[in-house]
């Protein structure tokens, strides 16, 4: 994992950069992200063009490739490393106004009551809005 942020109460924001870290955040967190995780990398694999690109090169250039072309996946810890939030993100050079953060929490609870000002400096390190009606896919009624 790649720090990301900081955020007040000594949590912290982390990148998620392999399978294994999704696997271990989808097991403690009790939800999905390591099947949205798998799905994200191999669009983005799918997506590699290298035409033009050295053979030695390939394989360095896919990996920036899919780094650039996947989501961003986080998850926010607590000062003893216990996962408490996780954040679906869209690529930093996203075109599709379609796609939208997903964050949530525990077995896809809802964060924000607990954890909006962890929230809120994500979105203020990424310059983003993660307001809860645009992030929370589970509304409640």
């Amino acid at each position: 994992m790649r720090f990301i942020c900081d955020a007040a109460g000594g949590q912290t924001w982390f990148q998620i950069e392999t399978e294994a870290e999704a696997a271990q955040e989808s097991e403690l967190m009790r939800h999905a992200v390591e099947k949205h995780f798998r799905r994200a990398y191999e669009t983005a694999s799918q997506s590699y063009n290298p035409v033009g690109v050295p053979y030695i090169e390939q394989e360095i250039r896919r990996a920036t490739h899919i780094q650039r072309a996947m989501p961003m996946f986080l998850t926010l810890r607590d000062d003893e490393g216990r996962p408490l939030v996780t954040a679906m993100l869209p690529p930093a050079k996203q075109t599709d106004l379609t796609s939208r953060p997903v964050i949530v929490g525990q077995v896809n609870s809802d964060p924000y009551p607990e954890h909006g000002n962890a929230i809120d400096a994500l979105a203020r390190h990424f310059g983003i809005r993660l307001d809860r009606a645009r992030c929370f896919p589970y509304h409640q009624a």
